[in-house]
């Protein structure tokens, strides 16, 4: 069992130390945060129970980047004078215009607990030497890891603009054990390594910990890049505007939220009344320690199932069940088909020759289409088509590319190309 697996004592009464800190909060933003203070206004507080969360009013990011275009540049959200914060950072502007997030010295503090939560459950201790590969730009990142891993009491090692062979390098000389990134770029080192006859697997590197996008929940997609790097894969979720709020353990079967810093809601996406278990809806997250961002029902726009079943690791946090199955802002219909991106990933990677992919949305006669681009040099194209149209109910024609003319990704990968006709 490793280090996270041993709760807290808060565990104990886990809903009431929720309650507290959520009603701390609450008391707190609706005094002294703009924002909040207009959506509380007619809330009467403490609230008796985390059931009666569902009272308070929603929160959006069209209403986070709302306010920050009319009270440019920072918005209403952020609590305190512009003096008191210490960390600035962006979200990616992966769905639209990025969103701008500050950090107190208290507020930065809390995303390294989170953080640490995240390498406890990884087993990564101060005896390993960590390589974070990602640019340390204003996207979150790995920032907090970055933070954590020295609190941890690691050495840390960063890529920084380095480019795929020098980080290659490093890791292998500076004998690292842990590696930080993205799925997608996880793999593209391995694609780097076999284009210099690097083998990953004789390397120090033994856990392997991805953000940034769904695939390290992803079976297929793990076990690519377990196979590739003979590590141990862990995955992590977090947002910029969120906050380090999930982690995956050593069964490997979701996601667990970090409750004593959150809590979660699954609701329909449409109706926006919560789902009965095992359904799929959208998570929506309330943060309980960042009081210079707060965010309050917050709605991810991510797709998880709704469950209670306990984890055979022993952690009592939520479990989410395949982690992060899609966005519901990626789902189109195509021919009657609700199609999302990750379903069709996590086909795409159960055959390793594939090195690069690209789905492309398009129209022919008035209809929408799809088209998936690959790169690889063995023939499997027409199995692969085989396999979408028996788990995904649709015919996706499938095309063979040349090697090395799709985009790669250090961080955030974007493999979907829409082309269909504007209505």
């Amino acid at each position: 069992m490793v280090a996270s697996q041993q709760q807290p004592d808060l565990h104990t009464n886990l809903s009431d130390t929720q309650l507290l800190k959520l009603n701390q909060m609450l008391v707190f933003v609706s005094q002294y945060n703009e924002f909040y203070r207009e959506k509380l206004n007619n809330i009467s507080f403490p609230i008796r129970s985390t059931n009666d969360l569902q009272e308070l009013p929603f929160t959006t990011k069209a209403e986070l980047v709302e306010d920050q275009k009319n009270f440019a540049p920072h918005g209403k959200n952020h609590t305190f004078t512009k003096s008191e914060y210490v960390r600035y950072h962006q979200t990616s502007g992966t769905t639209g215009r990025p969103l701008k997030v500050m950090d107190t010295k208290e507020s930065w503090s809390w995303w390294e607990d989170c953080w640490l939560e995240v390498f406890r459950s990884s087993g990564v201790t101060k005896d390993d030497t960590v390589y974070l590969a990602f640019s340390f730009g204003p996207f979150i990142g790995f920032w907090g890891a970055f933070e954590a891993a020295k609190k941890l009491g690691a050495l840390v090692i960063t890529g920084g603009s380095q480019t795929s062979k020098e980080r290659l390098n490093s890791l292998i000389e500076n004998d690292a054990t842990v590696l930080l990134g993205t799925p997608s770029y996880a793999l593209h080192l391995g694609e780097v390594a076999e284009q210099n006859s690097i083998d990953l697997r004789e390397t120090a590197i033994k856990k392997i910990i991805t953000a940034g996008e769904p695939g390290g929940s992803v079976p297929s997609i793990r076990n690519q890049i377990e196979t590739i790097w003979g590590a141990t894969l862990f995955d992590h979720v977090g947002m910029t505007e969120m906050g380090a709020y999930g982690y995956s353990c050593s069964e490997h079967n979701g996601l667990h939220v970090n409750e004593s810093e959150f809590i979660a809601e699954v609701v329909n996406p449409d109706t926006l009344r919560p789902v009965e278990i095992g359904e799929r809806g959208e998570l929506v997250l309330t943060n309980l320690g960042r009081y210079g961002y707060p965010l309050i029902r917050y709605r991810t726009g991510d797709l998880v199932i709704h469950s209670s079943e306990s984890c055979p690791c022993g952690n009592t946090y939520k479990l989410l069940p395949k982690g992060i199955i899609g966005r519901k802002d990626d789902m189109v219909v195509i021919r009657g088909i609700n199609i999302y991106p990750s379903s069709i990933e996590a086909i795409v990677r159960e055959f390793s020759a594939i090195t690069e992919y690209r789905i492309i949305y398009y129209t022919k006669g008035g209809m929408d289409q799809i088209k998936l681009q690959i790169e690889t040099n063995a023939d499997i194209s027409s199995i692969l088509a085989t396999h979408l149209r028996d788990r995904v109910g649709l015919r996706i024609d499938v095309e063979v590319v040349e090697s090395n003319i799709l985009p790669r990704f250090d961080m955030k990968a974007r493999r979907v190309l829409d082309e269909r006709d504007a209505i």
